[in-house]
């Protein structure tokens, strides 16, 4: 990523009051991009958007990703240069319980965005943000290439192969002609400070912590390819990026760790609670307590040969790394700290300024 590049752009992004969300706006605030959000409010109290205070410092804007017609208002009032597309209902359980506001948030909200940015002339690159799990997962032992089929299991993972289709017939259909670029992002499971979410490891850690109970682990042999927030963060501004000034380069990318930071769950959790025990002189365990309540894959992995050799993109944070950013990340939000601060201090970190 070229921070020089982002200086004064308009980039505009769809679900900035989430997780990934604020990563994104903060890392573009340090970049002097001038950030517009639409979102609806952020999904989990306590917020990292909220504890960044992220909403003093861009234009942002409560909207829903399904409300066609104020999403174009709002585009052609803020004239983007730049679109990264992430609002979404990211919970695969969540999907089971509730699969039509999935499918339409993940489904119609992607054609939505894709209409207004189709009568918005200003835009010139455009990110969706789609998940490593749009693939028909035959559970084998190598990665998913960007040719493989999708077709994804439940609801949630359905759905973003359903936002992948969706990308490639607006793309065919209207966007052939015109000098914009647009990508689709297939990033692997993300993990960093400021995950308030249901359902998801390092949060599920955190609260145990906070509740003093053991950590519950409900899959702990799945293998998943986890990485730092920070790497996907980074993929999504490169791509938008480069295809900015190359339309050549627009399709769709694996964004996911190497080979040796696919890691069980387990070993995962194990890692979070040695790093935790040593930075606070505590003794944190998990346990095993298995719920097949709902399918979820056993084993996951991305192939990521066709970012690295179009763009020569590499994770620069191995996994043992970004378990020691997140824990030293949650110890400053337990005990009260300056989240803004410790925020940035990680972004700045990652990119080396």
């Amino acid at each position: 990523m070229n921070f020089d590049f982002y200086k004064n752009k308009k980039v505009f992004i769809t679900g900035h009051t989430g997780f990934k969300g604020s990563w994104m706006c903060r890392t573009l605030l340090i970049a002097g991009a001038d950030v517009i959000g639409y979102s609806l409010n952020p999904p989990t109290k306590p917020s990292l958007f909220e504890l960044c205070e992220i909403k003093r410092d861009i234009n942002s804007i409560n909207g829903d990703i399904r409300d066609l017609a104020f999403l174009q208002k709002v585009l052609n009032e803020n004239k983007p240069d730049i679109v990264i597309h992430m609002a979404a209902q990211p919970i695969v359980r969540d999907s089971y319980k509730n699969p039509v506001y999935t499918y339409e948030t993940n489904v119609m909200g992607t054609v939505n965005i894709l209409e207004a940015i189709r009568n918005c002339p200003s835009v010139n690159s455009v990110i969706n943000v789609t998940t490593d799990k749009v693939y028909l997962n035959r559970e084998w032992n190598w990665g998913y290439r960007e040719n493989e089929e999708l077709n994804g299991f439940d609801p949630y993972s359905n759905s973003k192969s359903c936002s992948e289709l969706v990308t490639s017939s607006y793309k065919n259909s209207f966007f052939k002609d015109r000098d914009i670029s647009i990508s689709t992002c297939r990033a692997g499971n993300v993990i960093g400070g400021g995950d308030f979410a249901n359902d998801r490891i390092i949060p599920d850690c955190v609260r145990a912590i906070e509740n003093k109970k053991d950590i519950v682990v409900r899959n702990p042999y799945s293998i998943r390819p986890y990485q730092h927030v920070m790497e996907t963060i980074e993929a999504y501004l490169m791509i938008a990026e480069r295809q900015y000034e190359d339309k050549e380069l627009e399709g769709c990318y694996n964004i996911g760790p190497n080979e040796e930071d696919c890691w069980k769950t387990g070993n995962l959790v194990s890692m979070f609670c040695k790093k935790w025990n040593e930075k606070n002189k505590t003794k944190i365990t998990w346990k095993n307590i298995s719920d097949n309540v709902y399918h979820e894959a056993n084993f996951l992995k991305l192939d990521c040969s066709k970012i690295k050799s179009i763009f020569g993109w590499r994770p620069k944070w191995h996994l043992e790394t970004a378990i020691n950013k997140v824990v030293d990340w949650n110890i400053e939000y337990i005990f009260g700290n300056d989240i803004k601060n410790v925020t940035d201090k990680q972004i700045k970190e990652y990119f080396d300024i």
